[in-house]
């Protein structure tokens, strides 16, 4: 009689729709969910895309994290959310995965609309304790609330804002448990002093300390294990019963802990959630892209990946039919820093994100990387402006938010020639709001001192990095969006443009498009469509914000009928400043219409660029019906002249 075939085991995952199914399981049960939630994570990330090797790391502590603590009674606050795939399929959005970053679908990072299990939205990094102080500070005013903590990791944990919150969580001294992540690999590896300090850490201590349960958790060691315990205490301290620098600020510390063994982690985290009274940190060290092989071997590569093979790894390529606008200032930066000594690039933890890495391997001194400390990184560049140099401050539109102040005060208010390199402008994608570059130009034309440029195109971007190098008068900036450009002629090299002047790049008579940046294609397109009804068009480029081409304006204004300005940002930005100037001058007084076209007054959720623009009313079609609009309420001209072109 033969032995029946066993029948293959129910997947766990079938059996946990939230986190309290977890409850029931046992340790080694859990174990095996990690393994699976891993295998779903690379499922979902090949065909949606995605932050895949973060995520990959955290599976283990995302299962002991749900499995131990009673969310979303107790608030889980994620840093950054590049990491919370395993916790979203945890957490009752498995069969919504596969629309993640997607038109309609998921966020790629926690969403306090979304679930009730997202206690506190993010995107942006080093926020997560703050946020997790506030909720137990909230408990500890009567709030509904339980226990909080905060994920936190190496590379977020090197920002100035959670350094202040862990001194005020210290000095409050309340319940609260931070879990630092330490993966030695953020998006791009992480710099400094304190960089080497975790690394420390994590080397030299074997195994776990708890200073604040010592007398109880140490005492209860057989002999031998309690020396050991000893001994790492002040191999991580560097002397007898002396503290980490987290132990300094308040904090009970405990760890190195390895983030991959189940066991471990459910044993750390048990322990410290029944003997905590004040704050605790838990140091967990794990590997980014733990359990996929292509992403283990290269960690900064599936930081963020395209669509791609799960059994080989390979990532789909769209076919690019122009130059990236990154890489179009990355090697154009590079070849102008060749010709001049005094040239150097700053960026925040994105040096290939921002394309200066380019340069960073050509001339390694003359490339800073900060790590993620925007305010640092803009007054750094003041300070080198200071000193001489030409420095080439290089963030992202939505991060460079972060540095405003040190903008207007270390920067502008003492006129010094910082370069600002923004990338990302405009409407980004499958980041969604959390990464639209939607508000540099409002806040950065409204600066004394301050000039402020956008590209048309990757040509253009060329002609403003040049015209950056040569201005030494005060701080300038330069914009333009994320991926490829439109395919114009490219330059061998830039022409320095002269400050304040646009140019005619369509003549018509009828109506006018003053366009500003980069959505300059859209607005031929909508010239095109008009044209096809019989409307003369005339289509210009700003190129500057501020100062503003006052004259260009006037001619405009004089010689159409009705005025359109187009702009890839949010209101107040700079439709907004020629209004002003208008209003001022007395352009209105001959009964000009004029229409400002901008971003709504909303956040715009994630989805392609060209639907994220089509939400915002901003295609070629939009732009057209306002022009169109416009032309119906516009003064009637008697004798129409041509507009004449600017010479570039």
């Amino acid at each position: 009689m033969t032995n029946p075939t066993p029948r293959p085991e129910t997947p766990l995952l079938d059996r946990v729709c939230c986190p309290a199914d977890m409850k029931a399981l046992s340790d080694a049960e859990l174990e095996r969910l990690a393994d699976e939630v891993r295998s779903e994570v690379i499922s979902v990330v090949a065909e949606t895309g995605g932050h895949l090797g973060s995520s990959l790391g955290v599976v283990e502590l995302t299962v002991a994290l749900h499995a131990v603590f009673n969310t979303p009674t107790d608030k889980l606050v994620w840093d950054v959310g590049h990491q919370c795939y395993p916790h979203k399929i945890l957490t009752g959005r498995r069969e919504q995965m596969r629309t993640l970053r997607q038109k309609g679908g998921l966020s790629g990072f926690t969403k306090r609309s979304e679930s009730a299990y997202d206690p506190f939205g993010a995107a942006h990094s080093s926020t997560s304790i703050s946020a997790a102080l506030g909720f137990a500070m909230g408990r500890e005013l009567g709030q509904p609330v339980g226990d909080t903590i905060a994920v936190i990791g190496d590379g977020s944990i090197t920002a100035g804002m959670a350094y202040e919150a862990l001194n005020h969580a210290g000095h409050l001294n309340k319940r609260l448990f931070v879990i630092l992540n330490d993966n030695d690999m953020s998006i791009a590896p992480p710099v400094g002093a304190l960089a080497r300090y975790l690394v420390n850490l994590s080397s030299k201590a074997p195994f776990a300390t708890l200073r604040a349960a010592a007398d109880g958790l140490e005492a209860s060691l057989p002999g031998p294990l309690r020396d050991g315990a000893r001994r790492a205490r002040q191999l991580v301290t560097g002397m007898p019963g002396g503290g980490t620098l987290f132990e300094e600020l308040g904090f009970t510390y405990v760890g190195p802990i390895d983030g991959h063994d189940m066991e471990a982690l459910l044993q750390t985290l048990r322990a410290a959630r029944a003997r905590t009274t004040g704050p605790v940190l838990i140091h967990v060290v794990t590997k980014k892209g733990k359990g996929y092989a292509p992403a283990e071997n290269a960690p900064d590569k599936y930081h963020g990946v395209n669509k791609f093979d799960p059994v080989t790894g390979e990532q789909k390529k769209s076919v690019a039919n122009a130059p990236n606008y990154t890489k179009v200032f990355g090697t154009t930066l590079t070849e102008e820093a060749a010709r001049d000594p005094r040239i150097v690039a700053i960026t925040a933890a994105m040096p290939s994100g921002t394309g200066v890495d380019i340069m960073q391997k050509r001339f390694p001194n003359r490339v800073f990387d900060v790590g993620i400390a925007e305010q640092h990184a803009v007054t750094f560049a003041a300070g080198l402006a200071g000193a001489g140099m030409k420095p080439f401050c290089a963030i992202y539109s939505s991060f460079l938010q972060r540095g405003y102040d040190q903008i207007a005060h270390d920067v502008a208010l003492q006129n010094l020639p910082v370069r600002f390199v923004i990338d990302r402008a405009g409407l980004v994608g499958a980041d969604g709001a959390t990464h639209a570059g939607a508000f540099d130009v409002g806040f950065l034309t409204t600066l004394p001192n301050m000039t402020v440029m956008a590209a048309a195109d990757e040509a253009e971007l060329i002609h403003m990095i040049a015209t950056a190098v040569a201005f030494d008068e005060g701080p300038i900036a330069f914009r333009f969006p994320r991926g490829e450009g439109v395919g114009v002629e490219m330059p061998e090299r830039g022409t320095v443009l002269e400050l304040g002047r646009g140019r005619v790049v369509r003549e018509g008579t009828d109506v006018a498009i003053l366009s500003f940046g980069a959505h300059l294609h859209e607005a031929l397109q909508a010239a095109k469509l008009l044209e096809a009804e019989g409307v003369s068009v005339t289509v210009a480029d700003a190129r500057f914000s501020r100062p503003l081409d006052t004259g260009l304006i006037d001619q405009l204004v004089r010689h159409h009928a009705a005025l359109v300005t187009v702009e890839q940002g949010a209101m107040g930005g700079f439709g907004a400043h020629v209004m002003h100037y208008l209003a001022n001058s007395g352009g209105f007084d001959g009964g000009l219409a004029l229409r400002v076209m901008t971003l709504p007054d909303r956040f715009i959720e994630q989805a392609s660029p060209e639907d994220m623009y089509a939400d915002a009313g901003l295609r070629a079609e939009d732009i057209a019906a306002t022009a169109r609009g416009a032309l119906a309420r516009g003064r009637v001209m008697p004798l129409r002249q041509t507009a004449k072109p600017r010479a570039v």
